[in-house]
């Protein structure tokens, strides 16, 4: 008998459900990218826009994929397969595959990155660090090498193939219980240590006093961005997740746990990082290079400051390797349910590709000149896969879900998905009108803010 005559795997439980779908959405956005975007514009009242964001735009999305997923129990092509044989929607469902693995291949990059700086925090190589101009070169020396940038990005999509390949409950769902405690704890830990610092209490005054002279309509649009893109939306991971959910869990207050869970972690990261900064006396606006560059510069200049490091960075390979797994889902469900491929055979080929595919995006750090800086795009083969699967896709994608939950399936299909085994959809009318009006509008704007300007997120 083969694997895929077998009954569908589903998740053990909705809270197992819950915390693998926020292992999902909860990654190096939230930890990495969340503190320096906020930094940038303006603290805390960049926060309040973000989660004014996350129930207005990404939370009906959200709801939205986790009901089409639920319904079909199919991955992102099989769903619209199921739902519209004969429409043009299986292309969507193409894009999303396509867009997990195209992320996965250079997300593992960075990922991969991760383990290597939690690597030379334990063997002392930061402890006598001068400063930020001494951490640049460490890293600029570490990106440069193609056996190091490779090889951790070898690392890392080895371990997320690890868990894909025990399947949803004895795999992903065992593997994120396992995980997101780690990740809490660690954040709890990071956040007491560096609200505890002298001068941390400048860091905190940033952070949760909201100053609305700085917002400005490019705060409007970062905010809306990050809402969008922190919640794993638009390239058919939740729709994948969903299809495993049971017909009696609450689809919407699984999808609130989810935000929930997401912005708290994202909110804790500020926690961790901006007390430490203004401790130290450095920029909170420090760009991608804050955590890379910035944060090591600051690590020997206070008590415990190497193993303050090591945790950060070890939260960052944590929360990295919960959304790595459900990228390549995404294309293992698709093998699986359409090619009736075993999962072994799904999962070891998918990662050999994202792997092979992220190779490129490894070498063009600092170890190719030609790849750091392709002709005409100029910008590196990373940039470019992030600006094309990071950005343009995910946005592509999040709004023909919405146009799709609120147009061409319909707001009552969705109704009805819901209200499985008594479940009641409270605040439909609300839900309803977001989908439709002011979810494809917001979604629109960041759409074309990434096209005329050309700021990625």
């Amino acid at each position: 008998m083969t694997e895929s005559s077998i009954q569908r795997d589903k998740w053990n439980s909705k809270a197992g459900f819950i915390i693998a779908a926020a292992g999902s959405a909860i990654g190096l956005g939230n930890i990495w990218r969340f503190p320096y975007v906020a930094g940038e514009n303006g603290g805390a009242a960049f926060v309040i826009l973000y989660i004014l964001f996350v129930l207005l735009i990404g939370l009906p999305v959200m709801i939205a994929e986790l009901t089409i997923g639920r319904n079909t129990q199919k991955n992102p092509i099989g769903a619209f397969l199921k739902l519209f044989p004969k429409s043009s929607w299986k292309y969507f469902g193409v894009m999303g595959v396509l867009t997990g693995i195209g992320i996965l291949s250079f997300y593992g990059v960075i990922a991969g990155y991760t383990i290597g700086y939690f690597v030379k925090l334990l063997l002392g190589q930061f402890d006598t660090i001068a400063g930020a101009v001494e951490s640049q070169r460490i890293f600029e020396e570490f990106t440069a090498n193609p056996y190091v940038s490779v090889g951790y990005l070898f690392v890392f999509l080895t371990f997320t193939g690890y868990i894909v390949l025990g399947g949803i409950s004895a795999g992903i769902e065992k593997w994120a219980k396992i995980l997101m405690p780690i990740l809490f704890v660690l954040l709890i830990i990071l956040a007491i240590r560096s609200i505890t610092l002298d001068g941390a209490i400048k860091g905190l005054e940033f952070y949760l006093e909201p100053d609305f002279s700085k917002v400005t309509a490019s705060t409007f649009v970062m905010a809306l961005g990050q809402a969008l893109f922190s919640l794993s939306l638009g390239m058919g991971a939740m729709i994948t997740y969903g299809s495993y959910l049971s017909k009696k869990d609450n689809i919407i207050s699984s999808a609130a746990s989810v935000c929930f869970f997401d912005t708290l972690i994202a909110i804790l990261a500020g926690l961790v990082m901006f007390p430490a900064l203004f401790a130290m006396g450095m920029n909170p606006s420090g760009g991608p290079g804050l955590v890379f560059i910035v944060l090591p510069s600051i690590f020997s200049k206070f008590p415990g400051g190497i193993y303050f490091g090591a945790g950060i960075f070890l939260l960052l390979s944590v929360a990295a390797l919960t959304s790595t797994i459900s990228l390549l889902e995404v294309a293992v469900s698709y093998f699986v349910d359409e090619k009736k491929w075993t999962r072994k055979k799904a999962t070891v080929l998918m990662s050999i590709f994202a792997f092979i595919c992220g190779v490129p995006s490894a070498l063009s750090m600092g170890s190719s000149d030609w790849l750091s800086d392709l002709p005409i795009l100029h910008i590196g083969v990373l940039e470019l896969m992030n600006a094309v699967f990071g950005n343009y896709s995910l946005a592509l994608g999040s709004l023909l879900v919405a146009i799709f939950a609120g147009y061409k399936w319909g707001v009552k299909a969705v109704k009805r998905e819901v209200h499985q085994f008594g479940n009641e959809f409270k605040y439909f009318w609300l839900w309803s009108f977001l989908i439709r009006f002011l979810c494809p509008i917001a979604i629109s704007i960041i759409l074309g803010y990434i096209i005329i300007t050309g700021n990625y997120f």
